[in-house]
């Protein structure tokens, strides 16, 4: 938690210098409404970010936003969420390790949502005053949702073996990489093409986590189960910008 503080807190003072030593600095606001979808998911999307220009060609960008995300699953089985147990590595390096199948549980939700409000990072680099690229992400923020009755498998007893158990969704979200992260994030990497100085439509991959915690410990002492979803996106956007 203390590293993810760290970057967003250097990326918004470095932001601020950058805007203190150029006056022609670009100052944006972005207003961003996507909806995303693939087989039995569908999300919708609401976000707020301020984009700065960070170089002499005012090319690349950075920022910082906010995201309302709406995430909707159909008959879906939640694994086994903390890395710990996954790959058995509480650091970054969990990208890169092999998964220990032996670990994984499953939490079957029938219809299962999760809403979150998270603060985001922002990259984008433009190519032409209309067509710019970009990738964003959840840093930290918190979800709700209701509670959900699932079908509960565990990993070291018979496959046989089905209980029901409650679950909600997890509260607090944090970014830590790979599958040390909480809760529920979004991220997106796009493409846009702005139609006039103001309003733009983007496409391109929306990867979500979703998240839910059980009301109490089960197999392997854990009670946080997760649903990783790559979904096509589009969108449309709305900016205020000043020079």
């Amino acid at each position: 938690m203390k590293k993810i503080i760290v970057i967003l807190f250097v990326i918004f003072i470095y932001t601020l210098k950058v805007q203190a030593q150029d006056e022609k600095l670009q100052y944006r606001h972005i207003f961003d409404a996507a909806l995303s979808a693939s087989h039995n998911n569908f999300t919708t999307a609401l976000s707020w970010a301020s984009l700065y220009t960070v170089d002499k060609k005012q090319k690349f960008r950075i920022g910082y936003g906010a995201r309302l995300n709406f995430a909707f699953m159909n008959q879906k089985d939640f694994v086994t969420a903390p890395a710990s147990l996954t790959s058995g590595v509480n650091n970054p390096s969990a990208l890169f390790a092999d998964n220990i199948l032996a670990n994984f549980d499953t939490l079957t939700l029938k219809n299962g949502q999760v809403n979150s409000l998270n603060l985001s990072i922002h990259l984008q680099y433009n190519f032409t005053k209309r067509f710019e690229v970009g990738f964003n992400i959840d840093a930290i923020g918190f979800s709700f949702g209701k509670s959900q009755t699932g079908i509960f498998q565990s990993s070291i007893y018979s496959q046989g073996q089905l209980t029901s158990q409650n679950a909600k969704p997890t509260p607090f979200n944090l970014l830590l990489i790979s599958d040390n992260d909480i809760g529920s994030l979004n991220s997106e990497i796009y493409a846009r093409y702005w139609l006039n100085d103001n309003w733009g439509i983007k496409t391109g991959g929306t990867f979500i986590f979703s998240e839910y915690t059980t009301d109490k410990k089960l197999s392997l002492n854990n009670d946080r189960f997760r649903y990783k979803s790559l979904q096509f996106m589009v969108g449309i956007t709305y900016k205020l910008l000043k020079k």
